[in-house]
């Protein structure tokens, strides 16, 4: 479970402009963000854009991934959704060999009962050889996973070892934190949340905007972990501009353009996404140039 403690970043998917995968733009970001210091690389998440990502290139996507990690970091892969049986049928399918633990996010659109979101949960973690990291993000699957799910399920089940808690409610991670299991941890999916998080007992973040700024992200993370609140504040203060624009429009619009103006890939998206407008876009720049990056 130390694998994932820190900083994790959820991988954009980059395009070329036929909408064809970019895998030398997708190497790019790989080396860049070990090469700055991030602890574990999430495949096929939501700002991977999974959702328009055809299981045959889903496929691709995995496989040319761990070829390029090659063991250094820790990967973590997202097989999620709101068909118990398909999501099962995956787990079944997939080579797992070289993935350290599943991101499995909550059924969206079903809006199922508490009951029916640990019934999930449940077969999820009995078809799952590896670890599994709950994501819960209303946000986007419109019904909240309630702490007393999660938490009955990290009690009730050994290879679920972690949540991805995204609903940008702090009393919400304050009582996770409050009555977890000691060998759960609690994971940031709010970039903007993360720091406080961490100092109150988080292991750490699953983030966006971390791929785009990873030394500086990493960097606050290891300092909120240390206990070290006033330098990791600094960094923070200095990032929050540029955290809300990233998700100023749509996720992973903001950060491609990130991504775009940093000369690591383009910002195409699949739709119904659109690019950044060219006011964000131009926003963005100046907030990279503010930060010292060109």
């Amino acid at each position: 479970m130390n694998q994932f403690i820190g900083t994790g970043v959820a991988l954009i998917t980059p395009f070329k402009e036929d909408l064809s995968i970019d895998f030398d733009a997708l190497t790019r970001l790989i080396e860049y963000n070990i090469e700055n210091g991030i602890e574990y690389l999430v495949i096929s998440g939501t700002t991977g854009e999974s959702v328009t990502v055809t299981p045959a290139e889903k496929k691709q996507l995995i496989e040319f991934i761990v070829k390029i990690n090659n063991g250094r970091l820790p990967l973590v892969l997202g097989i999620g959704g709101n068909n118990t049986t398909s999501i099962i049928e995956e787990i079944n399918q997939t080579d797992l060999t070289s993935i350290d633990a599943l991101l499995s996010v909550s059924p969206y659109y079903s809006k199922p009962t508490q009951e029916g979101l640990y019934q999930h949960f449940k077969a999820v973690a009995e078809a799952s050889p590896i670890p599994v990291i709950l994501y819960n993000v209303p946000g986007r699957t419109s019904k909240n996973m309630e702490p007393s799910t999660t938490i009955r399920l990290a009690n009730d089940f050994e290879n679920i070892i972690a949540v991805k808690e995204a609903g940008n409610n702090v009393h919400q991670y304050l009582e996770l934190l409050r009555t977890k299991p000691d060998d759960f941890l609690i994971i940031s999916g709010d970039d903007d949340l993360a720091l406080g998080v961490v100092l109150a007992g988080g292991a750490g973040v699953i983030s966006v905007i971390g791929q785009g700024l990873p030394k500086e992200f990493s960097n606050m993370i290891r300092l909120g972990l240390a206990g070290k609140a006033k330098e990791a504040y600094k960094l923070h203060f200095a990032l929050m501009p540029i955290t809300a624009m990233i998700f100023a429009e749509n996720n992973p619009a903001g950060i491609k353009a990130v991504c775009k103006h940093l000369g690591i890939s383009n910002d195409h998206v699949r739709m119904p996404l659109v690019p950044a407008t060219e006011k964000l876009q131009n926003q963005i720049k100046k907030a990279l140039n503010d930060l010292g990056k060109s």
